[in-house]
């Protein structure tokens, strides 16, 4: 273990070294049950000595320095003339004129078999001092006027703690992060609870943006940046970002004022924002009385989009806009908050029915967690609709995830593996809400065959929805019937646009409406469905839509944990998202809002210019300071404690396993009162209760199989502890199961020895899992990338103290290096979060994703204009030879989707040509087995998952 410093002035350089260490001695003792003697172990005292160094040139080489001290106090201690420490000096070349100084404490003990001494040194603890030392920088960031950029020395195998001009060493590099203040100005701050919003909001809205108007007038102004450089030595281009920084801060401040002035001038704007305030007082339960400042500015920063959602030529549209808060910021509450507004104004302004936003997840786990709240909303806003008389359809909720979470359909006549709606647990296999949306109680599973619905309905006679079934589809069918209203699910299911001629109703509008009682509305005409509606064997007649076809489209797009949409899948997605805004535009002369949430920041300009070539704007401004804006501040209250170990001597997995073992006895001890541990700690019956059922669960999060692996084997053997309740939550844990373990971890048993002990978790839980009793999480290994960092330690503390142990491999130069740099590492990790590797412009992607697009066009555009059926090669080849499509209209518009425009685009455009004249060559010229027009596409059909990037090989016995 060692100190890397950088000295401050020209060598000869003396310095103190005092080292501090224990070692294990093997004593005899006598057993008197028996004859003879045995052997036992302990630990001796603390042996501390000091010797001075000097150092009289600056040439690179090493020197070793005997610590003849050390040598007799070791030799008091253990009786062994062996032992010994030698501390190196290390002169090492740097960027600078001075070397970097290297001091190292070594281990150089010869101790041979059999001696009653442990060769190794415990407890070791190094102290430098009487040393000039100047700090180091942290190479691979860039200045920036809100980050101190300097660390005075690094640790190697260990951490190094700076105490005034001396520095020791430490076993645990411990860093902790303040929770955010949501409100520090002197001023009173605005009222801004759900209440007195819904009643009289104007005055509490105006008083919130003029603070922020006087807080950046002082803290942006030309006079306090020119103090702040002058006293913290900016360069120019520190000058430069603070010049960026507070033209964003002016940009945000207009817009919360074109915000106030929408609601001044639109009756029906200000309505909608009221009601919105009602809803979410009925949704929040009394669990939060209302918005955090931040909140409110975001929703009156993005009302100028509502005020035309029918309007094309809005450009207010077009930004998108990114939602970026610490995360456990209460952006989920907030982001809802606009699309139940949009809803009000939706059914205010002439659409009665219809999806008015899409909200996407890249992890079936965050579309599972985030549905409830989202059911809660909605149920709430569908209470106020109906107090207040508002005509149109139901608001309601459709859950969209697909095969692997839901069902695409239900067949009357169902084949093995498919739900099959003549068994009576099939829809309890099928049920995602846990309590229901309107009162909290029991959900009830049903399939009601009248309707052919798979119903969730609510338990309680009491209820204010009654024995109706929820407003809350999770069949893909039904949801294409009933267009709910606010649609939530993953990422992968827009790939369904390519041969789901029923996604119609997520970017235009249906055919029509069918006849049949609670049919909802109808498609395309298939075989099976011969009036186009997706109730089975149904041939009722189809009734004309009851509003404008250009209404159906959704106003808002919603995609959460953008930092997410990255490599192939980020560039595959870039292309679908090309096709929504073509086909919508096509269909409805209108480009959606596109709104997205992130935890980092790095790169995403140019993430938004690939994914939706559209500019991207963040809300909220950052502040002046990396701990302080308008919207919050860092407090001294605990949010989170991290914990660097480095394991020496042990393996990993051993190490976990002491510190699980650790925690959960001192939680057992805790609930057993064991040697009196309450008066000992000061705390109550209710206090040690309450600190069990926060502290008791244990997240071992993983960042590869074997890690994972080995932490669920782990407990059976390794962990002496009766009994301890496991769970995983990883990409392969089936749908029922997670399900279950969060509910079993929101709502835990009230023995505790039934609950779950600790969850074995990968990337999968760090994103969008919000349970407060998490709040204790050993990572083993630090993830491959910084921003997984920062999502998965995040799970732990959102609402209590949280404790993160971070086990580092060593042996990996990642881990070693951001152990050197912890503490940077976690106050400034947003710093080090990787640039985000996406591209739309590669030609093994447009071959991908080339079928999709197409037979997108097809069923979506081409089909409904012509009113016949392009599903087969045959009909397809007569709509060409008729003059219905062309190859070269489809370059066209598939560049133009795609905006493949400019000089950088030619290679693009010629792989399009050539994609586009195959496809045309194989239409003309069909294979004899070819009946299906995705039977012609080369090197395969539309992708069935924006995940299925490798090409596919055949299976043969």
């Amino acid at each position: 273990m060692g100190i890397r410093l950088k000295p401050a002035t020209e060598p000869p350089w003396e310095f103190n070294v005092e080292v501090r260490c224990r070692v294990w001695v093997r004593r005899r003792v006598w057993v008197r049950q028996g004859s003879g003697d045995d052997a036992e172990w302990t630990k001796s005292e603390l042996l501390a000595a000091r010797t001075s160094v000097s150092v009289v040139d600056a040439i690179p080489g090493a020197q070793e320095i005997p610590f003849a001290q050390f040598d007799t106090l070791f030799s008091n201690a253990t009786s062994v003339q062996d032992h010994s420490v030698t501390i190196r000096i290390e002169r090492q070349r740097s960027r600078g004129q001075l070397p970097d100084l290297v001091v190292s404490c070594v281990n150089t003990s010869n101790i041979r078999d059999r001696q009653p001494v442990d060769p190794c040194l415990y407890e070791v603890e190094m102290r430098l001092s009487r040393l000039e030392t100047s700090p180091f920088l942290l190479e691979g960031l860039p200045d920036s006027f809100r980050y101190d950029r300097q660390v005075p020395a690094y640790g190697i195998n260990c951490g190094v703690v700076q105490e005034s001009q001396d520095f020791r060493t430490t076993d645990l590099v411990v860093v902790d992060r303040g929770r955010p203040r949501y409100w520090h100005m002197e001023r009173p701050e605005p009222n801004l609870t759900f209440e007195t919003l819904a009643n009289d909001p104007m005055p509490h809205l105006e008083q919130l943006v003029e603070a922020h108007r006087d807080w950046g007038a002082e803290e942006w102004s030309a006079n306090r940046l020119a103090e702040r450089a002058s006293e913290e030595k900016w360069t120019s281009a520190m000058r430069e970002e603070a010049e960026e920084g507070a033209n964003a801060y002016r940009e945000e401040a207009r817009r919360l004022q074109a915000g106030l002035g929408s609601l001044r001038a639109d009756p029906t704007l200000l309505r909608c924002f009221q009601l919105t305030n009602r809803a979410m007082k009925r949704s929040s339960r009394g669990k939060y009385e209302g918005w955090r400042s931040f909140q409110i500015g975001f929703l009156l920063a993005n009302l100028e989009c509502l005020r035309d959602s029918a309007n094309s030529e809005d450009e207010t549209s077009d930004p998108v806009e990114i939602l970026w808060f610490a995360t456990g910021g209460w952006k989920t509450e907030t982001y809802l908050g606009l699309l139940v507004m949009a809803a009000f104004h939706d059914r205010l302004t002439g659409k009665t029915s219809g999806i008015t936003a899409w909200s996407r997840f890249p992890l079936r786990l965050l579309s599972l967690q985030q549905t409830q709240r989202f059911a809660n909303a909605v149920a709430a806003a569908e209470l106020v609709r109906k107090e207040e008389g508002i005509g149109g359809a139901t608001f309601s909720l459709g859950f969209f995830v697909g095969q692997g979470g839901t069902p695409n359909k239900i067949e009357r006549d169902s084949k093995p593996g498919f739900p099959d709606p003549d068994d009576p647990e099939m829809p309890a296999q099928n049920q995602i809400l846990m309590a229901c949306p309107f009162c909290d109680s029991g959900i009830e599973m049903g399939f009601d065959r009248r309707t052919w619905r798979l119903a969730h309905r609510c338990a309680s006679d009491e209820c204010v929805w009654g024995d109706k079934p929820l407003p809350f589809y999770v069949v893909d069918s039904e949801i294409f019937r009933f267009l709910p209203t606010i649609v939530v699910g993953t990422l992968d299911k827009v790939a369904l646009i390519g041969f789901q001629a029923a996604m119609r109703g997520f970017i235009g509008s249906p055919s029509g409406i069918c006849s049949g009682e609670m049919h909802g509305y109808t498609y395309a005409e298939r075989s099976k469905s011969p009036n186009g509606c997706q109730v089975p064997d149904c041939d009722r007649p189809r009734n004309p839509l009851p509003m404008d076809a250009k209404r159906y489209r959704p106003s808002i797009r919603l995609q959460d944990e953008l930092h997410l949409l990255r490599d192939s899948l980020g560039a595959i997605d870039a292309h679908y998202e090309s096709l929504l805004d073509y086909l919508i535009e096509k269909t409805s002369d209108f480009r959606p809002k596109i709104i997205a949430s992130s935890a980092t920041l790095t790169g995403y300009r140019q993430q938004c210019d690939v994914l939706y070539r559209r500019q991207g704007r963040v809300f909220p401004a950052l502040g002046p300071t990396a701990t302080e804006s308008f919207w919050t501040v860092e407090s001294d209250d605990l949010l989170r404690r991290y914990v660097a170990i480095a394991p020496r001597g042990a393996t990993l997995e051993f190490a976990a396993d002491r510190i699980v073992t650790i925690l959960q006895t001192a939680v057992r001890d805790l609930l057993t009162d064991q040697n009196g541990v309450r008066a000992a700690l000061g705390v109550d019956d209710e206090e040690a209760k309450m600190l069990v059922d926060l502290y008791g669960t244990d997240v071992v999060y993983g960042n590869t199989i074997r890690d994972l692996d080995a932490s669920v084997r782990s407990p059976e053997t390794q962990i002496p502890l009766e009994p301890l309740k496991t769970a995983t939550l990883t990409g392969h844990t089936p749908f029922p199961e997670v399900r279950d373990t969060l509910e079993r971890l929101e709502h835990p048993e009230e023995d505790f020895n039934e609950r779950l002990h600790v969850i074995a978790a990968s990337t999968m839980m760090s994103h969008g899992v919000d349970i407060d009793r998490l709040n204790v999480m050993l990572m083993l290994g630090v993830p491959l990338t910084t921003a997984e960092f920062i999502q998965a330690t995040a799970r732990i503390g959102r609402k209590h103290p949280g404790l993160v142990f971070v086990l580092h491999k060593m042996a990996l130069e990642r881990d070693a290096s951001v152990h050197r740099s912890f503490t940077s590492f976690v106050r400034q990790g947003d710093r080090f979060v990787e640039p985000i590797p996406i591209s739309r412009r590669s030609a093994n992607v447009l071959r991908r994703t080339f079928a999709g697009l197409e037979q997108s066009r097809q069923l979506q555009l081409l089909e409904p204009s012509c009113g016949a059926r392009l599903t087969t090669v045959a009909n397809l080849a007569r709509f060409v030879s008729d003059g219905g499509m062309s190859s070269a209209t489809e370059l066209d518009e598939l560049a133009e989707m795609l905006g493949l425009e400019g000089d950088l685009d030619e290679r693009l455009r010629s792989e399009l040509q050539v994609l586009v004249e195959t496809f045309f060559r194989q239409l003309d010229n069909p294979p004899s087995d070819a009946i299906f027009p995705s039977d012609l596409y080369i090197p395969s059909g539309p992708m069935r998952s924006l995940r299925d990037v490798e090409e596919q090989a055949p299976v043969r016995d």
